[in-house]
């Protein structure tokens, strides 16, 4: 059996990077492995291959910087031409990118069975990019591998299950990296400080938004007086921070590799993030969340009291949910991920799967 593998984003690269281990347990499997390029500064891509023992991409595309048609489009022309010549029983994507769109697309055109790790996730929120791309990407998907029972149910309501398609609970690959890599762990920079609260912004509904990216910005510089904020800079952010001339009074350091995340992950004491991933990962090291959007995916950290929505348009509304999750009470005693084996449930589903001839 051979399996084509999509990915693109840094989140995509943590994902496959557990699932491929997982795949190389097994002779009979060949694995090639696309990177499209949508991430394609060395600190966004290149590093985690390397330090997550990724096997190295078998095509990479070198798509990146361009707007979402343009890129959306020559990914599925490049795509397109890979699985013609490679051949593979399935095309196996993850998440809500345009790499995963681009290559659910090219496959469902030819023909090629689809998984989806992911599925079923929403924001209902249709002005996300994302939410578009997953959407799309499970209706044409074969099989829709589920990190949740919201998922679950998400894609019942939406009438999948009378649809040609298979919906399996199987967990999030997220834990099984979180658990693997954990024990992998850099040591600290010790130019950081001891106690901090780590900060990721990168989505556009707050960079290119000049009044959210200024509210987020100065609330940080007032966190840090009583509590010193590490931020990793996005490239996106970085350049729109420019752009609007705003003037961070926090530590600032350059894009990390997924090592390197989880050991702040670890060391924080609370996030601070517009990011997807990260509201999992401080979930599985036990950290407090605060995530600077209006919605989220992951709506079971927020019905657990672990992660709060904040709205980014005020300093004070950033300042408030940020000394409520400080101060509150928490308990990770919850198992809602799968406990670590996704990706062995993954795997035997597409061996399994009944349309797959033995």
């Amino acid at each position: 059996m051979k399996i084509l593998t999509i990915v693109g984003a840094r989140p995509q690269f943590v994902k496959a990077a557990v699932v491929s281990r997982e795949i190389r347990n097994f002779p009979h499997i060949k694995e090639v492995i696309v990177h499209t390029g949508q991430h394609f500064d060395k600190n966004m891509s290149d590093i985690f291959f390397e330090e997550m023992d990724i096997t190295k991409p078998d095509f990479n595309l070198e798509i990146n910087s361009l707007s979402h048609g343009a890129m959306t489009g020559r990914m599925l022309e490049g795509v397109e031409k890979i699985i013609l010549k490679e051949k593979p029983d399935w095309v196996l994507v993850y998440g809500d990118t345009n790499s995963t769109l681009a290559g659910a697309l090219a496959a469902s055109k030819l023909h090629v069975k689809v998984a989806h790790v992911e599925a079923g996730l929403r924001s209902f929120n249709m002005k996300m990019p994302e939410e578009v791309n997953r959407i799309l990407t499970d209706r044409i998907s074969d099989i829709l591998f589920c990190p949740t029972d919201i998922a679950m149910s998400n894609l019942i309501s939406e009438g999948f299950n009378s649809l040609n398609t298979n919906i399996v609970k199987v967990g999030d690959v997220m834990q099984d990296a979180a658990i693997y890599y954990s024990n992998k762990i850099k040591t600290m920079n010790p130019d950081l400080p001891e106690d901090f609260i780590l900060a990721t912004v990168h989505r556009a509904e707050n960079t290119d938004n000049e009044k959210k990216l200024r509210s987020i910005v100065e609330a940080l510089n007032l966190i840090n007086i009583e509590r010193d904020v590490v931020l990793p800079l996005h490239p996106r952010t970085k350049i729109y921070i420019k752009k609007y001339n705003l003037i961070p009074q926090f530590k600032i350091i350059e894009p990390v590799g997924y090592l390197e995340m989880i050991t702040l992950i670890k060391n924080a004491r609370l996030i601070i993030t517009d990011s997807g991933g990260l509201q999992k990962e401080a979930f599985f090291f036990e950290k407090p969340c605060v995530t600077l959007r209006d919605e989220t995916e992951w709506v079971e950290l927020i019905e657990a009291g672990v992660n709060t929505l904040c709205d980014t348009n005020t300093v004070h509304t950033i300042i408030k949910e940020f000394k409520f999750m400080a101060d509150k009470k928490l308990r990770f005693n919850k198992d809602m991920y799968g406990g670590g084996n996704a990706s062995k449930k993954i795997i035997k589903c597409l061996m399994d799967f009944k349309y797959y001839p033995s």
